[in-house]
Parts: structure tokens; sequence; C-alpha cells
């Protein structure tokens, strides 16, 4: 029995001290993150004083000592806290600014053996080689050992095939310089080949071979014709592009859009004049629109389609003063989206882009028929219903509501929110105040959980603005029981009956009080306008406002308390 008792006693004591050693650890892992900081802090701060006053008396002394003291604390906290990319970032953004090169390169080594399950760190590190330190061969050592980690990402490849770019750009620069000056550059080699970015070619090939992808190659290209002298690669690069990615869409929208790039031909005199360059844009877009052609014959995909549509779509958005070459831009997206059709490899959204254009350029016929094609493919569609319900509203149809009726039958009540809104507003202007309201309640039958706020919203609204207050006030009477409900239903209330010439305090205070039994809990903005209320409103009862008060803290909870009781101690503040 004693001996049971003085081993837990001792276990007792190895507890309280291993909670102790705990909590003594916390306190110095926070101690020396708040000392991290603070001495940050006071580098900047004695940094900009010395600046501020051109004061530089001791600097290397004074400086040196707070960054050797702030590393310490960055090493020993990296130590402790191995997975916190966020730490060692913040280590490497001062290493930067404050320590030298050598002590950012063991910083950066320290990280990716800890994190080289990250290409972007490999990444940061070999730029910061390269442009920094303006190494190169440390640079290329970093992203091949990054390879052997991440043998298939894409983001490696090419910023490390940029990098071979830019050192070839970087050693024709120097040899030019140095012919410039007929100086004799001694042991100095320039291989042509380096010179020409054979090493990024390298890195192409290899890299083509085990990420098979179209946009991964272009790329590669993209980054290639930032480079001048790399007109080969970039040729070698687009021809591979054609033969390897055929079946690819993006490989035909890349080589039409080309096509707008290409500058006259060799022998032919620039466009200079206006109706010249004009001539000119069109005749590119001719030839981007004869490749999407042969692109929509070799390759009829949905895919396929939409790129060319889109490109079609784009130029035409794009203004110009000549009538002829947007007519020409109109004429072609309209081709391109009747060759989709025909092909049945329109999108519902293409759809409507096509009714939506037929109708802002007023050909009604054709877009009720576009509209009627694409509501019998997508029949589920409420896009497709509201695309067909829009032309016809535009041309006067008097079918509109029978087909608003048709809708309901065909689609799911919890997707029709729209469509009952559509139908509210187009009765609203086009018949009687009762046959709106009874849409409206018919909406308000069919729709039902969170989509049924909005509907109600609009209900009130509609009923305020056809009828005034006394309507507003007998809808928001029929639905006030109706949950759920949003804030700003209440608050239209409110706001309804302070326009009135004889505000009333009691129908005020029926407002707020049903908005504080549904959001009671979280607004602390109510109670703190309903205490308003009672102080400003000539019939109000200032006397009732403490009971407020307490009955809102007994009813916030947590942040919303808080920021209630903020927001009065201010308020009283300046009524004082």
């Amino acid at each position: 029995m004693f001996n049971g008792c003085t081993s837990l006693h001792s276990g007792r004591e190895k507890f309280l001290k291993m909670k102790k050693t705990v909590k003594a650890q916390t306190m110095k892992e926070k101690i020396d993150l708040t000392m991290l900081k603070y001495e940050i802090n006071l580098l900047e701060l004695i940094q900009r004083r010395r600046v501020r006053i051109g004061y530089s008396f001791k600097k290397d002394e004074i400086e040196n000592s707070i960054v050797h003291r702030v590393q310490g604390v960055f090493r020993r906290a990296s130590a402790k806290w191995k997975d916190d990319v966020q730490l060692w970032l913040s280590y490497v953004v001062f290493c930067k600014k404050w320590a030298t090169k050598v002590q950012l390169s063991k910083v950066f080594s320290a990280m990716l053996a800890i994190h080289s399950n990250k290409p972007a760190l490999w990444i940061m590190a070999a730029k910061w080689e390269m442009e920094d330190r303006l190494s190169s061969e440390s640079a290329r050592q970093l992203f091949l050992r990054a390879l052997r980690f991440h043998p298939e990402c894409p983001k490696l490849y090419q910023e490390y095939f940029r990098m071979e770019l830019m050192h070839a750009e970087k050693l024709r620069k120097e040899k030019q310089e140095f012919e410039k000056a007929k100086m004799d550059v001694g042991n100095l080699e320039y291989a042509e080949e380096i010179l020409m970015g054979e090493l990024a070619r390298i890195i192409y090939k290899n890299s083509v071979n085990i990420i098979k992808s179209a946009e991964f190659h272009v790329s590669l290209l993209s980054i290639a014709q930032l480079f001048d002298f790399a007109k080969d690669l970039q040729r070698e690069i687009y021809d591979d592009l054609q033969a390897l990615h055929t079946d690819d869409p993006l490989t035909w929208d890349y080589v039409a859009r080309r096509e707008l790039e290409i500058e006259s031909q060799p022998g032919e005199e620039p466009p200079t004049t206006k109706q010249t360059k004009v001539a000119e844009v069109g005749r590119r877009e001719e030839r981007c629109c004869a490749v999407y052609e042969e692109a929509v014959k070799t390759l009829p995909t949905e895919a396929m389609c939409k790129c060319y549509i889109n490109f079609c779509m784009e130029r035409f958005a794009k203004k110009t003063s000549s009538r002829h070459l947007r007519g020409k831009r109109l004429e072609r997206t309209m081709v391109a989206f009747r060759k989709a059709h025909d092909l049945k490899l329109l999108s519902e959204f293409q759809y409507k882009q096509w009714s939506e254009l037929l109708l802002h350029h007023d050909f009604l016929t054709e877009a009720l028929e576009v509209a009627g094609a694409g509501m019998e493919l997508f029949r589920g569609s409420v896009m497709m219903w509201q695309v067909k319900l829009q032309v016809l509203i535009a041309s006067k149809s008097p079918d509109v509501a029978m087909l608003f009726e048709e809708a309901f039958v065909h689609l799911k009540p919890q997707i029709c929110l729209p469509l009952w809104i559509s139908w509210a507003e187009w009765s609203e202007g086009a018949k009687s105040q009762e046959d709106t309201e009874a849409i409206f309640k018919k909406a308000v039958l069919a729709i039902t959980g969170g989509d049924s706020v909005t509907l109600k919203d609009k209900y009130l609204d509609w009923a305020y603005r056809s009828g005034g207050y006394k309507k507003a006030r007998a809808v928001f009477k029929s639905l006030q029981e109706s949950r759920p409900f949003s804030v700003d239903f209440f608050r239209k209330m409110i706001q309804f009956e302070k326009e009135q010439e004889s505000c009333k305090m009691a129908n005020l205070r029926e407002y707020y009080e049903r908005a504080l039994r549904e959001f009671g809990s979280v607004d602390s903005d109510l109670w703190m306008d309903y205490i308003k209320e009672e102080l400003n409103h000539p019939l109000g009862r200032p006397e009732h406002c403490g009971q407020i008060y307490w009955r809102a803290m007994k009813m916030l909870q947590g942040e919303s308390a808080e920021l209630f009781v903020a927001k009065h101690a201010v308020h009283q503040a300046g009524q004082l």
C-alpha cells in the first residue's frame, strides 16, 4: 500500500515536472518569435533614422550585432519548426536584405534539404543563384538536383529552359562587348553551340519526351520567343508542336493565332495608311479563320469549335472605326457558330452567346431559331429557357406567359428561381398588378429553402414600388412566418416605415423584434440600431434602452457580443 502511494506520488511529480518543462518550452518559443519581430523592427528603424539624418557612425558594429542575433533566432526557430515553410521564407527574405550571399546560400541549402518536395523552393533558389549571385553553374546544379526529385514537373523544366536561354544571351552580350572594345579575351572561349542555345535545346528535347502535352510544348515555345537569337530553336519547337500534337485543339489554336503576328511577305511594303493597315488586319484574320476551318475539318470536336468561336468573338469585340472590317468580323463569327451547330458541337453557353449576338443586332427571326434549337438540345437547362424567353420578350411574342408555364413543367423546382424572378419582372412591365402578385405568390409556394430568401426580398420591393407602404406591409405580414429570411427583408420594412410622414414607433418596434427573433444572436448592428431608434424617435422610450442592452448581451455570442459592447461604448461616449 505504501509502495503504491509512493509510486503514484512519484508519477505525479514527473507529470508536473514534464508539464512545467513543456510550458517553459512554449514560453521560450513565444519569446523567440517576439524577440525576432522586435530585432527586425529595430533594425528597420535604425536604417530609416540613419537615412533621415545622414548618420553612419559605427554602422557596421551596431547593425552587424543585431543581424547576428536575428540570424541566431532564425536558426533556432527553423530547427524547432522545420516544416514551417513560411518561417523559412521569412528567413530567406531577411538574409536577402541583411546577410551576405554566402550566408543566404547556406539557408537555401538547409531549407531544400528539408523541403525537397516543393519545386517552387528549388526554382526560387536557382533564380537567386542566377540573378543575384550571377552563377549560372550553381543555378544549373540546383535545377538538375530538383529534377531528380521531380522528374515530371513542368514548371521546373520551363524555368530551367528559360535559365539556359538567359545564360546564352548573357554570354552573347559579353562576347559582343569584348569584340566592340577589341579586347584580348585570352583563354575565354565562347562555344558557338552554347551561344546558339544548345543547352536549352537539350532540355527541350528531354522534357517533351517526358511531358507529352501541347500546353507544355506551347509554354516552351512562348519562352523561346522571348530570345531573338533562338530563331532556329523556335522553328524546331514549332514544327515539333505541329507534328506531335495534331490531335490537340490547343495546337491548332496556337497555329491559327500565330497568323496574326506574321508580318508582310518579303518584298511587300508594310502598310502605312489607315486603309492599308485595316486591309492588312483583315487579311491576317482571314488567314487565321482559314486555319480554324481546316482545324474543324481535321479535328471536329467541341473543344476545337470552342477555340474557333472564342477567336471570332474576341476579334469582333475589338474596336475599329472600319464598318467593313466590323461587318466581316460579324460574318465570320456567324459562320463559326453555324458550322459548330451543323456539326452538333455547340455547348449550351455558346447557344446563349449566339442568340444574344443575333438579338443584339436585331436578327430576331434567326435568334428565335437558334434559341429554339438550343432549348431542344438542353431542355433541362434553365439558361436555355431564359435565352428563349429573352428572345420572345424582345420580339413581343404573345406566347411568353405560356412558355414560362411550360418551363416549370420541364424543370426541377429547385433550379427555377431565376425563371420566377424573370417572369415577375416581365409581368411588372407587361401585365396588371394582380397578375404580377399571382406570380409572386406561386413562386413563394414553389421555391423553398435558401433560394426563397432572394424571392421574398424581390416580392417586398415590388410591393412597395407598385402599392406603396400599405401593400408592402400586407406582403410582410403574409410572409413573416415563412422562413428563412435575410436581415435585409426586415431592414427594408424598417426603411419603408421611416420614409412615411407619420412614422409609427410601434411598427418599428414590431419590425425590430421580428428581426431580432431571427438574427439577434449574430447581428450586433440590429441591437444598436434598435437602441438608437428608441433614443432618437419622438415617440421612443429611452428608458427601455437598458433593457434592450441586457437582452443583447444575453443573446449575442462570441465576437458579436464584443463588437456590440465596443459600439455601445462609442455611442455612449458620443452622447456625453
